[in-house]
């Protein structure tokens, strides 16, 4: 192992045991999605197994498994599909994730489910994604359930698309079929605000391996990299270090010991930006100003920290400042507002309507809420949108407004996806209604809103 990797101890919930990942400096955070039987568990189970990132019971369970169904070969979906539910029907149910590394890069990957019930499983894999491996079968081509992913990764903000035209052996590695479906495909990105260089196709096979680690003689018309050469080459944007600094308390340290009798400090994880020592900093929604005195970490005292670390923030003066607070640039502060548009992202069986009373939990702050507006449904099929309607139903999106009971510290979500974006609750039993971005960032969407 290089000196530029580390260790990294992964639980391997198959196995019961620990797994150490060779941990790089360049990360890759990538979800799946697509429909049923498109290939999803297999794809991402080739990738596991090609790439040696298979304990041995763990693949020694799969042919067991295999030979009991009456398959010669191993079905590598069984390495993904963890839930007995989703072994027994062949689909995938919740989002599994896996780690894997190469020797050029580590992954942290989120297999989606592809059943249109499951769609707000999507949603919860794809949200800290930096890349996104949307699969269709070559016989079927782009479908609605296709058209609906790439909308629900483009409102996300996932900023690079892979379009896997997998089964390519059944279509007998026809060049014709992968070009219609990649033409037809990128219509829909572009028309979804994705350039054609954040778009990449390419023809596989899951099954058989082709164009998943390494390129397929079989595909002699196909001239890109295989699908984990561009995983592992594809440029990747770090957390913006140069964004406004956001703090979300979610815990007020007071250990009051005799080695510690005065210490009092701020836990979180910095949402975004860059805190240091010294900094002038505002708490909100109060008002309340300071400056930093220690920037606290697991490792001790540093001199700065930036976004994704887990720190502990210690002011030079006592302030209340309690659970929910935000602690923030004083040179770059956030809107602090009980009333705001967003974009949802439906996500329950009991629809939206207007006036309907709900929770809103944006960062470690949770307040009750009404929509009292919808303004627009967006229709990811046809890339248009409905004023004013009636409802939202389950998966579809929309612009809504909200009237909070508490002022929240907010920002826009294509400028901060961590301070801009919050879920819904529902106020009688707590379950997820919806995910929602503050603003209008699905471009098809803003521009009907705006025209």
């Amino acid at each position: 192992m290089s000196d530029e990797t580390e260790t990294l101890t992964r639980f391997a919930p198959d196995s019961g045991t620990e797994v150490a990942l060779p941990v790089h400096t360049d990360l890759l955070r990538l979800a799946t999605a697509g429909s049923v039987d498109d290939g999803k568990s297999t794809l991402v189970g080739r990738l596991l197994h090609d790439t040696k990132s298979v304990l041995a019971d763990q693949l020694d369970a799969v042919h067991r498994a295999s030979a009991d169904r009456g398959l010669s070969t191993p079905d590598l979906s069984l390495l993904v599909d963890g839930l007995r539910a989703e072994r027994e029907q062949g689909i995938t149910i919740d989002v599994a994730y896996r780690y894997f590394a190469t020797g050029k890069r580590t992954f942290v990957l989120a297999d989606t489910p592809g059943h249109v019930q499951y769609t707000r499983n999507t949603v919860t894999g794809a949200s800290t994604a930096q890349l996104a491996v949307l699969l269709v079968d070559a016989r079927k081509g782009v479908v609605e359930q296709t058209r609906r992913h790439a909308a629900v990764l483009a409102l996300l903000g996932v900023p690079r698309l892979v379009l896997a035209i997998n089964k390519i052996d059944m279509v007998d590695f026809d060049e014709s079929v992968h070009t219609a479906i990649a033409q037809d495909f990128a219509r829909h990105a572009r028309a979804l605000g994705y350039s054609d260089e954040n778009v990449v196709t390419v023809p596989v096979s899951a099954l058989h391996g082709d164009n998943v680690v390494e390129r397929s003689e079989r595909t002699p018309w196909y001239e890109g990299p295989a699908l984990l050469e561009h995983l592992e080459t594809v440029p990747v944007a770090p957390d913006p270090h140069d964004a406004p600094f956001r703090l979300p308390v979610q815990y007020v340290i007071r250990p009051r010991t005799a080695e510690h009798p005065d210490y009092r400090g701020y836990a979180g994880q910095v949402a975004a930006g860059v805190v240091n020592e010294g900094d002038e900093v505002v708490v909100l929604p109060g008002g309340a100003r300071s400056r930093v005195s220690m920037v606290d970490t697991p490792d001790g005292p540093a001199q700065s920290a930036a976004a994704g670390r887990s720190v502990t923030v210690l002011l030079e003066d006592d302030l209340d400042i309690a659970r929910g607070d935000v602690i923030v640039a004083a040179d770059n502060q956030p809107s602090v507002t009980d009333e705001f548009d967003a974009t949802v992202c439906w996500l329950a069986e009991k629809p939206l309507s207007p006036r309907a009373k709900v929770l809103i939990k944006h960062g470690a702050r949770t307040v009750q809420a009404m929509a009292t507006e919808l303004a627009t449904r967006f229709d990811e099929q046809e890339l248009s949108s409905v004023d004013a309607p009636e409802r939202l139903e389950l998966n579809e999106i929309g612009k809504v407004r909200f009237r909070t009971s508490e002022s929240l510290p907010i920002d826009e979500y294509a400028a901060s996806r961590r301070t801009g974006s919050f879920i819904v609750l529902d106020p009688s039993d707590g379950s997820t209604l919806a995910a929602g971005l503050i603003g209008v960032p699905l471009a098809p969407l803003a521009s009907a809103v705006t025209r």
